[in-house]
């Protein structure tokens, strides 16, 4: 077993080896400085100069003193606005009396009558006047690098912020200095009074005005705290703005300041309750935010970011602000008929960024053909959601797409909806991405998923100019004709899988415009189907056949061996190159057109028999009108031609001979599918 320790050995032991030597080390050190240092010598024995010296600076301090405590302060004033108006090239200039007490343990400055001009380009309105500004800090917080005010008081402020379409705003005293966007960094306040304040905005690029009244009230009554309340216009529709907070009396650094703010205009309304993290630290804060408005683009109008359209919206999550990072998190709501969850970070550097991450859980497709610009309608309260709809009945939504919003920011987009209502396209799951740099939009992926096949593809949007220029690649892939063509009575005329593929280019702002002026390719493959007989036999009018199964109700089916339409797109015209329908028992070649800015056909499918049938009509059938409604009919006068002919035949012959006339031999062959799906893909 080891030996306790001693303590007391250990102590005395200690002191002999190390605190000894050290207090001796110090003593011959003092010995030396008493002995050979002259100010150590001149302070304990100080002569005749060290006397004078020492009288010199009393003498000085006191002078300086009193010099100051009877300095007409007023008479800085001319060179201080001289200085200042020199610095910021703008009229700075102190018009009342000035005040300063330096001898307080907290030093105070009033300053009566500032005014600060407005830059060379606003100079018929100043940025700011006060009739009095009342300040005071602890002295012993400023000896230690630190800056804290018990008192700052404004009477009367009048400010003026003015901001140009091209970004210059007024209240910019270094207009040259790179725009950061973080929040303004004010010293710890510990008693803030605004009396009768006036505050004027006018943003031009978003045509918003505002003119409201700001009051700070100490006290514990209901009329203390912060309250800046007022009106205006934005885009011409009316504005409302309201913030409220708690007096600010005791402010410290470390405790929360509590506030709530409301803005309403342009369609919408926001709604705001949380607390400044570290009072005066405007570049920090959370908040419970509310948002909700006829449209999400209209929020451009608020907040400077773009948006796309919706229908009518209900958002509310988590709103915090760090320095130039504004992030709006774990959101949810309604955005017409569907949810919408996610989150969303803006990035208020120099260049606005804007990254957001969004899903909805069940996905109401019309709400989605809103955001591609169709329109919708809404019930008197502005909330539920009809079927959307498109300017003059168009199939292709005209929807002008705001150029000049998406320059101003860069920003990515990723969308997900994981299951989707019940919808005439039977789409389940729809996965959309983007994104958007130096005002050049490219969406990537555009995916839909049916109950059978999908739809792929990306596009790229040239915003750069006021006519974007436009390019889309889409992919179809295993699209059932049943959901093309429904069934009738119970029966499916048409079945099989379609493949397709889209690709156009062209300027135009909106759909319908891009369109109407693009160029490219539209194709549209089925590799191989069922059709009901009587339809296709009814490709070459085949009066002995197709109608006797029509009338009849036949349900019998003929093999598609192969259907491709293969269309070049010029000007927004799309010209048939290759289309073709082969089936067991008929041939069926068309030609034609489709203008995709009128946005109706003009197609004839002409149709020869595989087989030899009696009273074949030769009339080709007709696909017109508009695209949303296409009209199928016989050219009769096709009709009238063959009945010509056979009355011809009649007269010269027989009447026997004239039933030629409508006897088909049924020469046609089969396509060579292989080829023609090869060229179309």
């Amino acid at each position: 077993m080891s030996k306790p320790l001693n303590w007391r050995d250990f102590g005395s032991d200690f002191h002999r080896r190390a605190v000894a030597p050290a207090t001796a080390r110090a003593r011959v050190w003092r010995d030396w400085v008493r002995d050979n240092d002259p100010v150590y010598a001149a302070a304990r024995h100080p002569g005749r100069p060290e006397k004078w010296a020492l009288g010199l600076v009393l003498t000085l301090t006191l002078a300086v003193a009193l010099f100051l405590a009877l300095f007409d302060w007023n008479m800085l004033r001319g060179p201080i606005g001289r200085w200042a108006s020199a610095k910021y090239d703008r009229e700075i200039a102190l018009t009342g009396d000035l005040d300063v007490d330096l001898f307080s343990w907290t030093p105070s400055a009033v300053v009566r009558g500032l005014k600060i001009g407005g830059p060379d380009w606003a100079r018929q309105e100043d940025t700011a006047n006060v009739d009095e500004i009342r300040a005071s800090v602890r002295l012993r917080k400023l000896l230690a690098g630190q800056i804290e005010m018990p008192l700052l008081s404004f009477t009367r402020p009048k400010v003026v912020l003015i901001a140009t379409r091209d970004g210059r705003k007024s209240w910019q005293l270094n207009p040259n200095k790179p725009d950061t966007g973080e929040g303004m960094k004010l010293p710890v306040i510990q008693q803030l009074v605004i009396t009768d304040g006036q505050l004027s905005f006018d943003e031009q690029r978003r045509r918003m005005t505002l003119r409201a009244a700001v009051d700070a009230r100490e006290g514990a009554n209901g009329d203390a705290g912060f309250l800046l309340e007022g009106r205006g216009a934005v885009n011409g529709s009316p504005l409302t703005l309201k913030i409220q907070g708690g007096p600010f009396i005791n402010i410290r650094r470390n405790r929360p300041y509590h506030f709530q703010a409301d803005v309403s205009g342009a369609g919408s309304s926001l709604s705001a309750r949380g607390a400044i993290t570290r009072p005066f630290d405007l570049g920090r804060f959370d908040a419970t935010l509310t948002m909700q408005g006829r449209d999400l683009s209209d929020l451009y109008l608020l907040t400077g970011v773009t948006l796309p359209n919706t229908p009518p919206y209900r958002l509310s999550g988590a709103l915090n602000r760090n320095e130039r990072v504004w992030t709006f998190r774990d959101f949810d709501g309604r955005v017409g008929a569907s949810d919408l969850s996610g989150e969303v970070r803006v990035d208020a550097a120099q260049r606005l960024r804007v990254d957001a991450e969004l899903r909805s859980r069940r996905l109401d497709i019309d709400d989605l053909a809103a955001v591609l610009g169709a329109r919708t309608r809404t019930n008197a309260a502005g909330t539920d959601t009809e079927a959307p709809v498109v300017v003059g009945g168009k199939l292709l939504p005209d929807a002008k797409l705001q150029t000049e919003r998406l320059r101003t920011m860069d920003g990515t987009l990723t969308y997900r909806a994981t299951s989707v209502k019940a919808n005439e396209f039977d789409v389940r799951a729809v996965d959309l991405g983007a994104d958007l740099k130096d005002g050049v939009l490219k969406l990537d992926p555009i995916s839909f998923n049916f109950n059978r096949g999908e739809l792929n593809g990306a596009a790229r949007i040239d915003a750069t100019k006021d006519t974007p220029y436009n390019a889309v690649d889409l992919r179809l892939a295993g699209y059932p004709l049943e959901s093309i063509v429904p069934a009738r009575n119970g029966s499916v005329p048409l079945s099989g899988r379609a493949l397709g593929r889209a690709r156009l280019e062209g300027p135009g702002a909106s759909i319908h415009d891009f369109a109407a002026a693009s160029k490219g390719s539209l194709s549209l493959v089925v590799p191989n189907g069922r059709m009901r007989a009587a339809f296709a036999e009814l490709l070459g009018i085949n009066a002995s056949a197709g109608l006797l199964k029509l009338l009849s109700g036949d349900q019998s089916e003929s093999r598609i061996r192969c259907a491709v339409a293969d269309f070049g797109v010029n000007n927004g015209t799309a010209t048939a190159r290759t289309f073709v329908i082969d089936t067991d028992v008929v041939l069926a070649q068309g030609k034609g057109s489709i203008d995709l800015g009128a946005e109706t056909l003009n197609l004839r499918i002409d149709g020869e028999s595989k087989k030899p049938r009696l009273l074949r009509l030769w009339a080709p059938i007709t696909v017109s009108g508009p695209l949303t409604a296409p009209k199928v009919g016989v050219d009769v006068g096709e009709v009238v031609g063959q009945g010509g002919l056979a009355g011809l035949l009649g007269a010269v012959v027989a009447p026997v001979t004239a039933l030629f006339a409508f006897v088909d031999p049924g020469l046609a062959e089969d396509a060579d599918c292989g080829r023609l799906i090869a060229n179309a893909r």
